[in-house]
């Protein structure tokens, strides 16, 4: 892309440069859920263009337009002028919460993504009470909740919470032989739900004998308060996070994240929230370099793929779905296929690259029918598939997949590929 940032956030000059061809309706996610032109890409685009040049008042029934768009950038992926609708509709959300605040519930759950001693003592303390109030599941890390009240249905699939998180279950340095190291960030989801993903990380490294930094100061990548529109988070925690990542960044070869979002938000969109701080914008592009995806780094840095070879194929049927934050905005979706190939038959679902429907904070609590519709034909896809297992490098696919099975009856497991990989290794 070529524009500059001040050209990206001019939403009028993005605006006059849509065509309207009509390709992104047939892929956007909430337009196949709402079939309404106003909530498509092109809808948003001329909404945004007339909000610009005073044409439009930001009510609340525009706030719950933009607040319904999925973030999933497939009409930006199948746009011939690559218009970044995406991040112009995040951009917006930040002035409707300028103008109509954010709830208290996500204030709170926001405030905690700053604080990780406070997010520590939040979760431990779930974890003690959540059979009061959930039925748990721990052989998929779910549970659901035993009452129904607004916004948490009976039968709605929620993450369990884990006795104790990733970051503190491990020492900070993990040596594996000295002759290699990297730092890891293990993503909030990660941290305190899907605690087998670390775990299953550290015993890779352990089996090509690299060195993990756990990088316990990590603050959330602070993707949920971005797409919600709560910039004052996103500025603090993205501030500590590359001054963080300055601090080591020159004693491990790589960063790697077993987590598309989180990756993607602090690869990509770090600059992109920064582009009216240039010197931020600078230091955020710096560190880029250093942070992959878990998978990315692992099949072209290391000889994993090689020590896979030498170990048995398991008869487990797997099916991979690419997570918008991995294939669209990364370009990562060979790297997880080829490294669980080794091991695992994988079968193709019809369209792998279909929004799994997560969306967001919000389109988790005020939209959740909308996030619930996205997801079934996504669990459909996987039925058909008949595969044992699903598996995506992303904590928030897995939640809404997961949810999405358990009302479609699709017995299929979730697995992160570097859980597959790590048992894999151990055969």
């Amino acid at each position: 892309m070529s524009k500059t940032p001040q050209e990206i956030f001019d939403y009028a000059n993005i605006t006059d440069d849509c065509v309207k061809c009509g390709k992104c309706i047939p892929v956007c996610t909430i337009h196949n859920v709402n079939a309404d032109e106003v909530t498509s890409p092109r809808g948003f685009l001329d909404l945004l263009g007339a909000y610009q040049r005073g044409k439009l008042d930001l009510d609340k029934n525009v706030k719950d337009i933009f607040e319904s768009c999925f973030l999933c950038t497939n009409c930006v992926d199948v746009c011939p002028k690559s218009l970044p609708t995406d991040m112009v509709i995040e951009q917006v959300r930040s002035d409707i919460a300028q103008k109509f605040g954010i709830a208290w519930y996500k204030k709170a759950f926001f405030l905690l993504l700053r604080h990780r001693w406070m997010n520590d003592l939040a979760f431990k303390l779930g974890w003690v009470f959540q059979t009061c109030g959930f039925k748990i599941k721990a052989d998929i890390d779910s549970m659901n909740s035993r009452f129904s009240i607004p916004m948490l249905k009976a039968d709605r699939l929620l993450p369990s919470l884990r006795k104790t998180s990733f970051l503190n279950t491990y020492p900070e340095n993990i040596n594996n032989g000295g002759k290699r190291k990297v730092a890891i960030f293990i993503g909030c989801l990660g941290n305190y739900n899907y605690k087998d993903v670390g775990t299953g990380l550290l015993e890779i490294l352990g089996h090509l004998e690299i060195d993990a930094f756990l990088a316990k100061n990590q603050k959330c990548c602070s993707a949920p308060a971005y797409f919600t529109g709560d910039f004052d988070t996103v500025d603090y925690n993205a501030k500590f996070n590359i001054e963080y990542f300055e601090s080591f960044s020159s004693d491990v070869e790589a960063i790697i994240v077993p987590e598309a979002t989180c990756s993607a938000m602090l690869k990509i969109d770090y600059e992109h929230y920064f582009h009216d701080q240039p010197e931020w914008k600078a230091r955020a592009a710096a560190i880029k370099g250093k942070i992959f995806m878990a998978t990315e780094w692992l099949q072209h840095h290391t000889h994993l793929e090689q020590l896979l070879k030498t170990k048995k194929k398991d008869t487990k049927i797997v099916t991979y779905h690419d997570p918008c934050h991995a294939k669209k905005m990364q370009g990562i979706h060979a790297e997880p296929r080829n490294l669980i190939s080794k091991n695992y038959n994988i079968v193709e679902m019809s369209d792998p690259n279909v929004c799994c429907g997560f969306g967001g904070v919000t389109m988790q609590s005020e939209k959740y029918h909308f996030a619930k519709a996205a997801g079934i034909p996504k669990a459909a896809m996987i039925k058909n598939t008949h595969a044992d297992v699903v598996s995506a490098e992303c904590s928030a696919c897995r939640m809404q997949i997961n949810a999405s099975m358990s009302y479609a009856d699709v017995e299929t497991v979730f697995k992160n590929p570097i859980e597959l990989i790590a048992e894999a290794l151990r055969d």
